[in-house]
């Protein structure tokens, strides 16, 4: 995969996941390929999933300073779309269309306004093409 792909928020939990290696290790890979190339990036809305989850969710809650440092490490970085108008105006158009939830549809506006050829993430219909991007589920085999 040598074009631009966005990230889900899925994808930044199961690189911490202590119990499914294989999501585990994918992961990893994944948002270590993204920082290297520079072709991988995220939305505000990623963020603030994943900062939720890791304070939250995870079996050992993440301290504040681990998350800051992960914040400025890896997931600022990789952030290039921010919420705006166009941008919920486009996450409505495909709810309608398609009817993802508001939320999950935010995330695929988030990824075709970064010009993404492909969405990474296990929560959607596999190879499902979205415009000009496609869904990709990095742990089907």
């Amino acid at each position: 995969m040598n074009d631009k792909f966005f990230i889900d928020t899925n994808i930044f939990v199961y690189s911490f996941n202590q119990k499914e290696t294989y999501k585990k290790i994918k992961s990893q890979e994944i948002i270590q390929k993204a920082l290297e190339t520079r072709q991988g990036c995220i939305s505000t809305q990623v963020i603030q999933e994943f900062v939720n989850v890791a304070t939250r969710k995870f079996e050992t809650p993440m301290k504040t300073s681990d998350l800051n440092l992960y914040l400025h490490e890896v997931l600022f970085p990789l952030c290039t779309a921010f919420l705006n108008f166009d941008l919920i105006e486009k996450a409505l158009e495909i709810h309608d269309k398609y009817k993802f939830s508001f939320y999950d549809s935010t995330i695929i506006s988030a990824a075709l306004f970064t010009s993404s050829k492909f969405l990474i993430s296990e929560d959607f219909n596999e190879n499902q093409k979205i415009d000009n991007m496609t869904i990709l589920n990095p742990f089907s085999v």
